[in-house]
């Protein structure tokens, strides 16, 4: 796995021409971020060696270098998941990547069910804290040194400073954020009232199939991490409403453009 993450990093670097200092991660329906990016490189990730391949309709597959709010950053449009049949190692295979790429920073988003009677859909939710469901931990298996500890700590998996700044970012702007606790699931399945019960009680706000992995590694690697996400549905007894992945898309299209400001702003911060 080592020699696949640098042979890819170093075909990337050879078509390059600047070191991002951030990576960004965009979830299920909130790609147009790159719309505010001043492209420089993009590659399908077909065109890039040991890449996995993104097999969800909602997500776009490329990835990008350019210039957002004056900042070098590489933008996923679209992401891996564990539910579409890849290991724990190729889910966060390119955040790997960008660590030797020179990435200090993790910035992602996703789409999330509410599990918090206080969240309404297309509201956002900054993550301070997460569950760990994922039947898997991609950091299982052979120990590799050169990526951190063994036993990274997780007290702090989302940046306490970042979160701070984002915030302070939504008041200026008159947003309402919500900060909470992100349950992860394998999915694809979305939750049945029982599960969206139990998520509840064990101190879920919102619940998703993704996200945590990618914050595991980079905190092994000691990458500070910010996360956002946006409400695409109530998963509670007073919403008794059945979800699509077209609602889903749909809400997470409606907070869009709240979510790409607060992480525009934050990435201008970094």
């Amino acid at each position: 796995m080592l020699s696949n993450i640098k042979e890819t990093a170093e075909f990337l670097r050879e078509r390059i021409q600047t070191i991002p200092e951030t990576g960004i991660i965009l979830g299920t329906g909130l790609g147009s971020l790159v719309n505010d990016v001043e492209i420089v490189h993009q590659f399908i990730y077909s065109q890039i060696p040991h890449f996995p391949i993104s097999t969800t309709e909602s997500h776009r597959g490329r990835l990008i270098f350019g210039k957002l709010k004056g900042k070098d950053v590489v933008v996923m449009q679209g992401r891996f998941h564990y539910y579409e049949g890849y290991n724990m190692q190729q889910v966060t295979f390119p955040v790997r990547v960008m660590h030797y790429l020179g990435v200090k920073n993790l910035l992602v988003s996703n789409a999330s069910g509410g599990l918090n009677p206080a969240m309404k859909v297309s509201d956002l939710m900054i993550l301070t804290d997460h569950i760990n469901l994922m039947p898997e931990n991609p950091l299982r298996g052979l120990h590799i040194p050169e990526f951190g500890p063994r036993f990274p700590q997780m007290n702090e998996p989302y940046d306490k400073k970042m979160v701070a700044k984002a915030l302070e970012i939504a008041a200026e702007r008159g947003l309402k954020v919500h900060t909470g606790v992100y349950a992860a699931v394998p999915g694809p399945t979305l939750e049945t009232p029982a599960e969206y019960e139990y998520l509840r009680r064990i101190g879920g706000d919102a619940v998703g199939m993704s996200t945590v992995p990618e914050v595991i590694v980079a905190r092994q690697m000691g990458m500070p991490c910010f996360a956002i996400s946006v409400i695409t549905d109530e998963g509670f007894p007073e919403s008794p409403e059945s979800v699509t992945i077209e609602s889903i898309v749909e809400a997470a299209h409606k907070a869009e453009p709240h979510m790409t400001h607060i992480m525009g702003a934050l990435v201008a911060s970094l």
